[in-house]
């Protein structure tokens, strides 16, 4: 796969914010219905724990959906991928707000995480494959950046939409904002020149098997998926926290709390140079230290600026670890790394799936103390990990050792 990098500077720039922006408003998906539980509870006459099947529906689905559609993207290209998945999310996005069951809720949150889940894997791959090597690190904190500022903004636009006006409309205005996102994809970012790869349309498929030849990838994909757990997790415990009786903030306070935790994000895009001083896999033992700090500390005192202070700590965890997790994907897997990075989409938003589910589990068994403190732990236990990954030249799998591997698993 032979694609010609972006040379001019003031090209990268411009089309890094459309990277940027894009990134941000895709993923943003994923997080809308987290401070929307309690307001489909009351309009649908669910439980809470049904509710949250209005995220979980979407998380599985994008999950899934981003493996598929990163392996096709080696077929079809980035581009093409991008815009497909934004022109499907501009037809079904509006279609949701205009739902009068739950059921169809839910359906139609998941056909929407099928289409949002074509976008991140292929804005990943073209990253690394377009953008000069010099600049790549950059461009990957830029859009790890917009996955965790996601994590936020989605909160915050869903809350502050629902203040105003009905919860139909959070759907209604994103239909112009992924218009909008499909056209600037369009005429703005170059085409990729992904070259066709060897053998039939399964055998793109077969491909992903490579990953679990490098030990210490599936490794990675631990950290992939307890991160986001962790994530999601905190913000539908802070969520639930905030709104009790211990403090009785109101939707537009929470909304304020949530913003703050931006700042926390702004160390991602300056990982590259962590990294550089520090090593890939110093970065991400550090974040996960952070991470887990800020975590566990937060239920212990009801105290709303230590509370802030606390989510500010975790939130820098978070973005040093993620993107160093992308780099240090990137350097183990060499030649496979589209599919390998496609792979962490796939576990980070399993982890994304499975974190409102658990929290909600552990809020209604234990108490808001015990679901900080296990998801703390989980990221405490993701510090063993990077033990065992080893840093070792990756294997360069030529298009002659693929077709061989092709023929054998088709006899």
């Amino acid at each position: 796969m032979v694609n010609e990098p972006l040379s001019n500077s003031s090209n990268f720039s411009f089309i890094t914010v459309v990277l940027f922006w894009c990134s941000l408003v895709v993923v943003s998906c994923v997080y809308l219905t987290i401070p929307l539980i309690t307001v489909f509870a009351d309009v649908f006459k669910v439980s809470s724990s049904q509710a949250a099947w209005a995220g979980s529906a979407f998380s599985f689905a994008f999950a899934g959906g981003g493996l598929f559609f990163g392996v096709l993207s080696d077929r079809f290209g980035r581009k093409k991928m991008m815009l497909s998945g934004l022109l499907l999310l501009t037809v079904i996005t509006p279609l949701i707000g205009s739902v009068s069951s739950f059921s169809w809720l839910v359906a139609l949150r998941a056909i929407q995480g099928l289409a949002a889940s074509m976008f991140p894997p292929s804005v990943l791959a073209y990253a690394m494959e377009m953008f000069p090597i010099k600049r790549r690190i950059t461009i990957i904190g830029f859009i790890s950046t917009a996955f965790l500022m996601a994590s936020i903004v989605g909160q915050i636009y869903s809350s502050y939409i629902v203040l105003f006006f009905n919860w139909s409309y959070i759907f209604y205005i994103l239909f112009a904002v992924y218009l909008i996102s499909f056209i600037l994809i369009t005429f703005f970012v170059p085409n990729d020149k992904t070259q066709q790869p060897d053998g039939s349309f399964l055998s793109a498929f077969l491909r992903i098997g490579y990953i679990f030849k490098r030990k210490s990838l599936p490794l990675c994909y631990i950290i992939s998926a307890t991160l986001f757990i962790s994530l999601v997790g905190f913000f539908t415990t802070l969520g639930s926290y905030l709104n009790s009786s211990l403090f009785g903030l109101s939707h537009q306070d929470i909304l304020w709390v949530r913003a703050v935790g931006i700042i926390g994000m702004l160390v991602a895009p300056f990982d590259g140079k962590l990294v550089a001083k520090m090593g890939v896999k110093n970065v991400l033992w550090c974040g996960l230290i952070f991470g887990g700090i800020g975590l566990g500390l937060l239920g212990l005192w009801p105290n709303l600026i230590f509370l802030v202070s606390m989510s500010v700590v975790f939130i820098i965890g978070i973005s040093m670890a993620l993107p160093a997790l992308i780099s240090l994907i990137g350097q183990i897997a060499g030649e496979i790394r589209a599919i390998a990075v496609s792979f962490h989409m796939f576990m980070v938003f399993i982890g994304a799936s499975l974190g409102p589910i658990l929290s909600i589990y552990l809020i209604n068994h234990g108490g808001y103390l015990l679901s900080f403190e296990v998801l703390a732990g989980l990221l405490g236990l993701s510090l063993i990990v990077p033990l065992f990954i080893r840093l070792e030249e990756p294997r360069s799998y030529s298009a002659s050792s693929q077709n061989e591997t092709y023929a054998k698993s088709a006899k």
